[in-house]
């Protein structure tokens, strides 16, 4: 499956910037393998066999978890795609059911930034798009949110 930018490009359309959803879609994952993790190394620690029993299941109950949440979050990350050509912006998500947006580099009025305080030190947030008659569209937690506006802006 190729990217969705290249199959939908047009005579004389170039891709000026890429962006993906940030890493940080992976937080929850993150931290129930290392909840797994800390269960059990702390089952290795313990004498008592009920005590190790429990956090073992425990902590294969929580690897599970992790484990679903690490492959949600990759496939999210995957669908989706946030582009900037010459002519337009372009944002796809989903798969199966797809959502889709472009809006021509002529129309767009306005692109706001926000970004919160861990946003601002791992360098992710929200840009949101205001076209001329083409309303307002948001795309939420992409990496590099002021590079992105930055494409989008300079002419």
């Amino acid at each position: 499956m190729g990217r969705y930018i290249d199959e939908i490009l047009q005579p004389g359309e170039k891709v000026l910037y890429s962006t993906n959803l940030h890493w940080i879609f992976y937080w929850r994952a993150i931290a129930a393998w290392v909840l797994a993790l800390v269960l059990l190394v702390l089952s290795r620690f313990t004498t008592t066999e009920g005590l190790i029993l429990l956090c073992l299941s425990t902590s294969a109950v929580v690897a599970l978890a992790a484990l679903y949440w690490t492959v949600t979050a990759w496939f999210h990350r995957w669908t989706t795609e946030t582009d900037v050509t010459n002519l337009r912006v372009v944002h796809k998500a989903g798969f199966i059911k797809r959502r889709t947006f472009e809006m021509s580099l002529d129309k767009v009025e306005s692109v706001d930034v926000n970004q919160s305080i861990l946003g601002r030190l791992l360098n992710y947030g929200d840009v949101t798009i205001l076209g001329v008659g083409e309303g307002k569209e948001t795309i939420a937690t992409i990496a590099s949110p002021l590079a992105f506006r930055n494409f989008i802006t300079a002419r």
